[in-house]
């Protein structure tokens, strides 16, 4: 219609099939399973204290995998005392948030310990190069979601998680432990409150304890 090849469009009347969503398919850790994934890296080498960083911020910050690997070393930043992260979110939406106090406390440690602190126009999260040695460019999502079930694995928790089972994680123990949707679609940078709740799995625990009730 639009380049005159014909008068009418023949599909204007078809109706596809109604799709709702309610629920989430990335799987969802429970906090004792991220915490377990975070001791057990080993943090005396310098590809330990990136995945240990990379997996906390995707965690405390619900930063999205694409967001965090194209932050610069100057996007974890002081606001007073206080770090911050500065995120690239979809269409461009520049994100900015107080960091956690343990995610600032992993990401301390990855800074310093990889000598990163004055090289801020360089990517923060890079590809390595030896266990001891990172190169100077940033990350794929192939490598980091290669680390996320190999370190998934190293800690014998469930390897279907996937690098946003992360963000997921931190949004339900976010809202489990009394935060609202509103700051929860805030932090997330999400435009409608409808995609936060897709990775609310608060009423997942309720389900199953009622689901014990069917005695037979």
């Amino acid at each position: 219609m639009t380049g005159h090849a014909i008068a009418v469009n023949p599909a204007t009347s078809v109706r596809g099939p109604k799709h709702s969503t309610v629920r989430g398919t990335t799987p969802v850790l429970l906090p004792t399973e991220a915490r377990q994934i975070l001791n057990c890296i080993d943090a005396s080498t310098a590809v330990g204290l990136r995945d240990r960083a990379l997996i906390a911020l995707m965690i405390f910050s619900f930063a999205r995998i694409s967001a965090a690997l194209s932050m610069r070393v100057e996007d974890y930043y002081f606001v007073g005392n206080r770090r911050w992260i500065r995120l690239r979110e979809k269409g461009g939406i520049r994100h900015e948030m107080p960091a956690h106090r343990d995610l600032e406390r992993f990401m301390n440690s990855y800074i310093e310990g990889t000598y990163l602190i004055n090289e801020v126009k360089r990517p923060l999260f890079r590809s390595a190069i030896t266990h001891d040695e990172l190169s100077n460019r940033p990350m794929s999502r192939v490598d980091a979601y290669r680390m996320v079930r190999r370190r998934a694995d190293e800690a014998g928790v469930a390897s279907g998680i996937c690098c946003h089972s992360f963000r997921a994680t931190g949004i339900t123990t976010y809202l489990n432990n009394g935060g609202t949707l509103k700051n929860a679609q805030r932090m997330a940078a999400h435009k409608s409150p409808r995609t936060t709740k897709l990775y609310d799995r608060t009423d997942d625990r309720i389900t199953e304890e009622e689901i014990e009730r069917i005695i037979i």
